[in-house]
């Protein structure tokens, strides 16, 4: 089994690979062919290729190259079609929208096609299987001694030495991933400005990568905020490493996802696992994993229905907490990183036995 990453920057896709891949390990022999330096052991090289890839594994007839990206399932198709290699190709669409013409033809040719949603796999001309992406739940976890009544008085995270003062004695809400408008952070924005006057015990962190075609979209964003008056309970913290983005779920009381669209979206799972409620829109898979059980979702790219949300959410932080609880305990039972890696290595196995398409 091959699982590639062809991509220098670190992405959704790469944290997936960079999540999956140890713990498929722990059941099968899994090489790494990665352009983004992961950081993970066992990485393969192109000469391992072109040295092993006509041999087909001491146990089955074919090995597996599994894809996430259209230029991983070009070289796989190269490898299987030109130089007639034992491989059988699996891609992963986690995208909610009809493939373009090429990536179409590519996924003709490929021999299993994993949906993360259902509603990802209604977009596919064919779908072997859909498995929903799941977090390490081991890691996303709640805090030692875990209490509502310590969360407000709980220091700041380690790493964010430069968060103001005024963060400290409140309870968060927060908001990961990039800063761009298909995140709807401007959403996020303009609901918090309007919210937050009227709870003075809530701030909020937003967090994520801004890339330079998005720095004058979150510039702007910052001079509302500086406008209303809001500079010390609405912080941006810029792009954070895992730890420091673990801690700063923990510190939270809500999780806010305002995305206008999403592949599948994995922050509202990290935060669940992390013991926290959460409130999402209607984009990527999130209408399938939250309800009131462990959050609320507002309407796709409507300002008002989110502020309407907060409003009703704020209001009671001991709902929230156990929001929290039963969403820690969902993530447990249903969105762990070990049963997406079970699946995948199911799939696998009944590829290389029976040597054929599903």
């Amino acid at each position: 089994m091959v699982v590639t990453n062809f991509h220098r920057r670190y992405t959704g896709v790469s944290a997936t690979v960079r999540a999956l891949v140890p713990v498929q390990r722990q059941a099968m022999k899994i090489g790494l062919l990665d352009w983004g330096r992961l950081g993970l052991s066992a990485n393969m090289r192109w000469w391992h290729l072109l040295w092993l890839g006509w041999t087909p594994p001491s146990t089955a007839r074919f090995r597996i190259w599994h894809a996430r990206r259209d230029i991983e399932i070009v070289v796989g198709l190269l490898l299987k079609t030109l130089l007639r290699q034992p491989w059988k190709i699996v891609f992963t669409s986690a995208a909610p929208k009809r493939p373009g013409l090429w990536l179409g033809m590519l996924l003709r040719n490929c021999d299993a096609v994993i949906a993360t949603s259902e509603r990802s796999a209604q977009f596919l001309a064919s779908c072997t299987q859909v498995i929903q992406h799941g977090v390490d739940t081991s890691y996303y976890s709640p805090p030692p001694n875990d209490e509502l009544s310590r969360l407000k008085t709980s220091p700041l995270p380690q790493g964010l030495a430069s968060v103001p003062c005024s963060l400290a004695g409140h309870y968060w809400i927060g908001a990961f991933g990039r800063i761009r408008p298909s995140k709807g952070t401007d959403l996020l924005i303009e609901a918090l400005i309007q919210v937050l006057p009227d709870f003075p015990d809530f701030s909020a962190v937003i967090t994520g990568l801004c890339q330079n075609k998005h720095q004058k979209f979150a510039q702007s964003l910052q001079v509302k905020v500086v406008n209303a008056g809001l500079a010390e309970r609405i912080v941006f913290l810029g792009d954070l490493d895992r730890e420091t983005v673990r801690s700063c779920y923990r510190r939270l009381l809500l999780c806010v996802a305002a995305s206008r669209s999403e592949g599948f979206g994995l922050t509202p799972l990290e935060a669940m696992a992390c013991g926290r409620a959460v409130l999402v829109s209607g984009a990527g898979v999130w209408p399938q994993l939250v309800d009131p059980q462990v959050g609320a979702s507002f309407q796709t790219g409507s300002v008002d229905s989110l502020v309407m949300a907060l409003r009703v959410l704020l209001r009671d932080p001991q709902l929230l907490w156990q929001m929290g609880i039963n969403g820690r305990q969902r993530s447990l039972q249903c969105h762990s990183l070990q049963g997406e890696a079970n699946q995948i290595n199911q799939l696998y196995a009944r590829l290389m036995d029976w040597g054929s398409g599903l």
